[in-house]
């Protein structure tokens, strides 16, 4: 079994008491590696110390989220990126557009985006797009985007098939699945049938969104296999071949 969790905040304070213990749950259940979104410049520091803690199996990104995007992001995005030259980095993420908590801000947010989605072009680097109410407009801004080598990976996609199709017209996109996939009212089971493995890479948020039957409590990147067991079930297949598909993709994505 080799499963990897493309979006883990495993850095977060929810697992001050009990990370080591999480990371060898993740181990026992087949989870090879943990890729960890960065937030912003005070998430850094947690983040580095696992990258050299577990090499090899924490990897990490670099990018400042869209709900943390203020006036003065362009000096915290190069004070971000100034890092690059001392750590190596598998993505540049999470970046994006949140429309739900703050549409004032908007500007600023896709400002933000593509200044962060060119440092990915100019590095090599794919992208992990949070989107929430924007999918749409990333879409568009994307499109401007069209011959060039942009790729990378819409993170806790829950939305339409028609949104779905359409990001996968984007060569080298895929769509990130997490626990949301596995609650009765998603909707996301439909649209899981109906889109091929090879454009999915699994994914657990955590500490947000746990699966069920954990819904309510934190999230751990040991449940990275319940997603994949869920995603078996939708397309009734064996969960070696979702864990084998998804974990390839996602290797290829992230060059891990």
């Amino acid at each position: 079994m080799r499963l990897i969790d493309t979006h883990c905040h495993l850095y977060s304070e929810s697992f001050d008491a009990d990370r080591e213990l999480a990371i060898a749950r993740a181990k026992d259940l087949g989870i090879q590696r943990i890729i960890m979104p960065n937030v912003d410049l005070k998430t850094l520091p947690g983040m580095h110390q696992l990258m050299e803690q577990y090499p090899g199996f924490c990897s990490g990104m670099i990018g400042l989220h869209p709900c943390d995007v203020k006036p003065d992001f362009e000096q915290e995005i190069e004070s971000l990126f100034s890092f690059c030259n001392t750590h190596t980095y598998c993505a540049v993420g999470e970046i994006g557009i949140d429309l739900y908590w703050d549409q004032s801000s908007q500007e600023i947010q896709e400002k933000a985006f593509l200044m962060q989605l060119e440092f990915a072009l100019s590095h090599n680097l794919p992208i992990a797009i949070h989107s929430r109410n924007a999918t749409q407009r990333i879409i568009e801004l994307l499109k401007s985007y069209k011959g060039k080598p942009v790729c990378g990976v819409f993170h806790c996609f829950s939305e339409s098939l028609e949104l779905a199709q359409e990001i996968l017209k984007f060569e080298g996109f895929y769509l990130g699945i997490g626990g949301v996939v596995t609650y009765k009212n998603a909707g996301l089971s439909e649209i899981i049938s109906k889109i091929p493995l090879e454009h999915i890479v699994l994914e657990t948020d955590s500490p947000y969104l746990p699966p069920v039957p954990h819904r309510g409590k934190r999230n751990e990147p040991s449940y990275t296999r319940l997603v994949a067991e869920k995603i078996a079930d939708i397309k009734g297949i064996c969960l070696d071949e979702v864990a084998s598909i998804t974990s390839r993709n996602a290797e290829m994505l992230f060059g891990v």
